[in-house]
């Protein structure tokens, strides 16, 4: 057990975890939030690790952080205009703009599939040269990252209280309610994609700065892995209850998804299986209510049952 429980893993966890919980987040703004299947996640993320990766690399690593944002907002946009103005279901509209991104990835990375980052400087870079390798080590990694997530944590737990953030949560739960209250639908769904995306391009930027490169298929499964980590942190903290906790549940439940797939990892699970992992994570979590919603209904049954034969047996 000591050989896969290292102190690196739990830093690789952590680092990797607060990472990939923008894109958690995002799919709580989109998914739970909007109640709205966003799939444009696969290629938003690839396309803010290729704007920030070509940002970077220009020697701009902070403004590639702005400008990985601001792609991914273009790309909600886009998704949120083919559903509200188009009226194409969410589901296709999110397939049409990630597939139309494959290429407008590829061409902003100059129709190379791979962009390596080695020899610039990065937001990583910059902390382990600065204060915070000074003060905090070896974990000037996951102090970088974690301070980044806080930021954005409690930024979305303020705008979400505002009207406008309260109007988007009022959309998702009855659009055709709110227009009754002259709220717009079209701008409060507009604007919950935009901000989601943005999200989720921001994770693929600091995605090649960590790993000092950018793929074109870095996308690939990320909804599938934004699912898992969202589902994780409703299981054990629950989707009911106050907003900060909702937003700490699924972060915390990005962690422990990365914890999951480190410790897959330390047991010689192929790398090529990890999407088969992932799957099997979020098939589990989202059994997982149901089968204890059915357990307890036994447990009744059997208590009624029990005490129905005493009952008879003491007759």
């Amino acid at each position: 057990m000591s050989s896969i429980f290292t102190i690196s893993i739990f830093q690789s966890a952590l680092e990797l975890g607060c990472i990939y919980a923008l894109v958690a987040l995002a799919l709580f703004i989109s998914f739970t939030i909007l109640n709205i299947a966003d799939l444009t996640t696969d290629g938003c993320f690839t396309l803010g690790c290729a704007v920030g990766a070509v940002v970077t690399l220009a020697g701009h690593p902070f403004l590639a952080l702005i400008a990985a944002m601001v792609s991914g907002a273009m790309a909600g946009f886009v998704t949120a205009f083919l559903q509200t103005r188009l009226g194409v279901e969410s589901i296709l509209a999110g397939i049409i703009v990630n597939t139309a991104l494959y290429t407008i990835n590829i061409a902003v990375m100059g129709f190379s599939s791979l962009i390596n980052l080695f020899g610039c400087d990065t937001l990583f870079s910059l902390g382990k040269d600065g204060f915070v390798n000074a003060i905090f080590g070896d974990w000037y990694k996951v102090v970088t990252v974690a301070l980044i997530v806080v930021l954005i944590a409690l930024a979305l737990w303020w705008f979400l209280g505002t009207t406008l953030g309260m109007s988007i949560r009022a959309t998702g739960d009855n659009a055709e309610m709110v227009k009754s209250s002259s709220i717009n639908p079209t701008f409060t769904i507009t604007v919950g994609l935009c901000l989601a995306n943005s999200l989720t391009g921001l994770s693929g930027c600091l995605i090649a700065q960590y790993q000092k490169s950018a793929d074109i298929n870095i996308g690939t499964g990320m909804v599938t892995i934004a699912l898992a980590s969202l589902i994780i942190g409703q299981t054990l903290i629950g989707n009911k209850g106050s907003t900060i906790r909702r937003i700490l549940g699924t972060i915390l439940g990005s962690v422990l998804y990365r914890f999951i797939v480190a410790i897959a990892l330390r047991m010689s699970v192929p790398a090529e299986a990890l999407k088969l992992v992932s799957a099997i994570i979020v098939a589990v979590a989202i059994a997982m209510p149901y089968v204890r919603k059915k357990a307890a209904l036994k447990k009744r049954e059997f208590a009624n049952y029990r005490g129905n034969r005493e009952v008879k047996d003491n007759a």
